[in-house]
């Protein structure tokens, strides 16, 4: 069972509590009610509300012309992003085609780098065989140098050739004279023996 004593001090803790908050509530009301202007007349509050509508009305009008010039120009500033956003996509067509074009000038100059590796690759061969060229033509002209020199010597050799059948063939007939001489000679000392 709860303590008495604790009940009762937890009365009076709320009793202390509810005057405190009934004391401030009682000072704000004075201190609202000393502040506050005096009362107005009907015909003054009528007068006041009459003056505040036609500012009000005024400022609908304002509003009203402030509402559609902020719809102009919200209506303007819409046109112009149509307006931009027709370019960006115009831009972006631009884009796409130059990069479509970049990657086939890309692909190209991959084929032309390839083209000239072979090229270079082809001017190497070409380079070699020039070389080889040149040393079998110096080869061949050195053969046709040796060549050369076996015809002079052939030809000598067939002058002298020809020369030594000349002589032969001078001395042959100069043979046979003789051998007719002797026969001549033989058949004449026959004759005389």
């Amino acid at each position: 069972m709860a303590d008495p004593s604790k009940s009762s001090q937890k009365a009076k803790n709320v009793v202390i509590a509810l005057l405190a908050l009934w004391s401030i509530i009682s000072l704000i009301v004075i201190v609202v009610w000393s502040t506050s202007p005096d009362l107005k007349s009907s015909a003054q509050c009528r007068a006041e509300l009459q003056d505040k509508t036609v500012k009000l009305e005024g400022v609908k009008v304002v509003c009203k012309k402030d509402k559609e010039a902020l719809e102009e120009l919200v209506e303007a500033e819409r046109e112009e992003q149509a307006k931009q956003r027709a370019e960006i996509l115009l831009l972006l067509g631009h884009l796409n085609a130059t990069n479509a074009t970049l990657e086939e000038c890309r692909q190209e100059n991959l084929v032309l780098q390839a083209n000239v590796s072979v090229l270079q690759e082809n001017i190497e061969q070409l380079r070699q065989t020039e070389a080889n060229l040149t040393a079998q033509l110096s080869l061949q002209e050195d053969q046709i140098d040796a060549l050369k020199d076996n015809v002079t010597q052939a030809a000598h050799q067939t002058n002298a050739s020809l020369s030594l059948r000349t002589a032969a063939e001078s001395q042959m007939l100069a043979a046979q004279s003789q051998t007719l001489a002797c026969e001549s000679g033989k058949q004449y000392l026959q004759k005389q023996l």
